[in-house]
C-alpha cells in the first residue's frame, strides 16, 4: 500500500507549534504529550532497526515508532484485537445507534471545562438510556451499551456528543427472559432528549454550586451566581437534540468503524 500524501504527523510538524502557541491554555498536558509524540514517530530522534527478510536476506532500515496508543500509525495490532474481542460480544439480537449532543452553550462551557462537563455527559447519557429503557412503558428492561465521546463534529468544529450502541433489547427486572424491542425501533428520541436535557442541567447546576466549574473571556459573566441561573433557564426552554434510533445495517463492519473511532485523539479545536 502506497504511503498516503498527507498523515497527521505532517499536519503536526508543520503547524504543531503554531498551534501551541496560540490555543496552549486550552489544552493538557496529555494532550501535548500525544501531540509531541506524534511528531516524532518514525523519525531519527526515535532512532531506528534494521529488518531483515528472513528468506531473501532483503535488509531494510526503519526508524522506531511512538508507540503511543492515539498515534493514528501505531495501533494497527490493537484495533485488530479490539475488533475480534468487540464480535465475541455480539449478541443475536439487532443493534442501534443513538447519538446524545448538547447545545452550541453548553458546548462553550465544555470546551473550559472538559474533564467536569464531559464526565456529566457520560453519567447523563447512561442514566438516561438505562431510566427510559427500565420503564414498562418503553421496553421494561434493563439494557447494556457502550458509548464513546467525540469532541468535535465533521467540520473539526469542537462539538461534543456521545455516540451509543445500544442492543436491540435488554434483561427483564428478575433476570430470566430477554425482552425485545419493536421491530426497527428502539426508544422515543423525544422522551429521551427531555430526560436527558433535565439530567444534565441538574448535574451542571451541582458542578457550579459546588465550585467545579470555571469561567473565562467571552463566558466570565457565568461567574455570576444570577447570570448563570438565567442561562440554565434558558437552556431548560430550548429543544436538546438526540439522533434517532438508528438500525446498524452491518454489525461487524460497523466494529471496525468503532475500532477507529476508540483510539481517535480528540484534539482541541476552536468553535
Amino acid at each position: 500500500m502506497d504511503r498516503p500524501k498527507l498523515e497527521v504527523a505532517d499536519v503536526f510538524r508543520r503547524y504543531g507549534q503554531a498551534y501551541r502557541q496560540n490555543h496552549g491554555p486550552s489544552m493538557s498536558a496529555e494532550q501535548r504529550r500525544v501531540m509531541a509524540a506524534i511528531e516524532v514517530c518514525r523519525t531519527a530522534v526515535l532512532g531506528g532497526h534494521l529488518e531483515r527478510c528472513d528468506k531473501c536476506g532483503y535488509e531494510h532500515n526503519c526508524f522506531n515508532s511512538c508507540r503511543d496508543r492515539h498515534c493514528p500509525k501505531c495501533q494497527c495490532l490493537a484495533r485488530a484485537q479490539w475488533i475480534e474481542h468487540r464480535q465475541a460480544e455480539l449478541l443475536d439480537c439487532p443493534y442501534f445507534h443513538v447519538v446524545f449532543t448538547v447545545p452550541g452553550e453548553i458546548a462553550a462551557i465544555a470546551y473550559q471545562n472538559k474533564e467536569v462537563v464531559y464526565d456529566i455527559l457520560f453519567k447523563s447519557t447512561a442514566e438516561t438510556l438505562k431510566t427510559i429503557a427500565a420503564d414498562p412503558k418503553h421496553l421494561g428492561a434493563e439494557i447494556g451499551f457502550f458509548a464513546v465521546l467525540h469532541s468535535w463534529g465533521q467540520n473539526l468544529m469542537h462539538h461534543p456528543h456521545l455516540h451509543c450502541v445500544v442492543p436491540g433489547g435488554g434483561l427483564s427486572a428478575d433476570g430470566q427472559r430477554w425482552v425485545h424491542c419493536r421491530a426497527r425501533f428502539f426508544l422515543s428520541v423525544r422522551v429521551l432528549s427531555r430526560l436527558f436535557r433535565r439530567f444534565f442541567l441538574e448535574s451542571l447546576v451541582k458542578a457550579f454550586n459546588s465550585g467545579k466549574l470555571q469561567f473565562f473571556a467571552a463566558l466570565e459573566f457565568l461567574r455570576d451566581p444570577q447570570a448563570f441561573t438565567a442561562k440554565i433557564a434558558a437552556l431548560k426552554e430550548s429543544e436538546w437534540v438526540s439522533t434517532p434510533n438508528a438500525l446498524l445495517p452491518d454489525r461487524n463492519k460497523y466494529w471496525t468503524t468503532w475500532a477507529d473511532i476508540r483510539i481517535a485523539w480528540p484534539s482541541p479545536t476552536t468553535a
